[in-house]
């Protein structure tokens, strides 16, 4: 990671010594992210209830600037020069990540149809390919749709991230990369994701945008 990144990494734990169990899994996720960016891949997230809010507040830090304004932006060529003018001061350097939590029809139609416990995986077949990084959040760990979908993306090549509480559960197993919050009640769990997790979208920011 680059100078700006480390600075980011380090005050994390400064700030939040209890999260210093994460460190180690916390640089091998950022590693993770930007080996997929640099190769053109996506991120996918998923996640239920409050970590379902996560998925999406994750997406909102990588695909507009995060601490930075990420300027200036490079439009297509085929771009009239009026609309051009227009977009150029506005727009902001993004990074490719998708929220599998928001897309409401397809998540009803695996529900009702197949399983819930499919709604991501079937997502994840149809969406993710090996350059890409499947994150799942998941406080207990035993999120079923979380597991699948992690599982799923681990045997197409893909990388895999857990976010779970101190217990880890099957998703921290299947994981390439497992960042164990530790402490086991949901609230709990999510309180310290969000450090976590803020500091991973702003050292990707860093590393990508200087």
């Amino acid at each position: 990671m680059n100078q700006n990144a480390a600075v980011i990494f380090k005050k994390l734990f400064t700030d939040h010594p209890e999260l210093i169990p994460c460190e180690n899994d916390l640089q091998a996720a950022f590693e993770m992210l930007k080996d997929c960016f640099i190769k053109g891949g996506k991120l996918l997230l998923c996640g239920n209830g409050g970590s379902a809010a996560d998925c999406e507040h994750i997406a909102g830090e990588l695909l507009k600037g995060f601490h930075k304004l990420r300027r200036p932006v490079h439009l297509p060529a085929g771009l009239c020069e009026a609309d051009s003018a227009v977009m150029l001061p506005l727009l902001q350097g993004g990074l490719p990540a998708i929220p599998l939590v928001s897309h409401c029809g397809i998540l009803t139609a695996v529900a009702n149809d197949i399983s819930s416990d499919m709604v991501y995986a079937q997502q994840v077949l149809a969406l993710c390919k090996k350059e890409d990084v499947v994150l799942g959040l998941s406080t207990s760990g035993n999120s079923a749709n979380v597991y699948y979908a992690l599982a799923l993306a681990k045997s197409m090549g893909a990388g895999t991230i857990s976010m779970t509480g101190i217990g880890g559960g099957k998703c921290a197993a299947v994981a390439a990369v497992s960042i164990k919050a530790p402490e086991a009640e949901t609230y709990k769990v999510q309180e310290l994701h969000l450090p976590l997790y803020h500091a991973l979208c702003a050292m990707i920011e860093a590393e990508f945008f200087q």
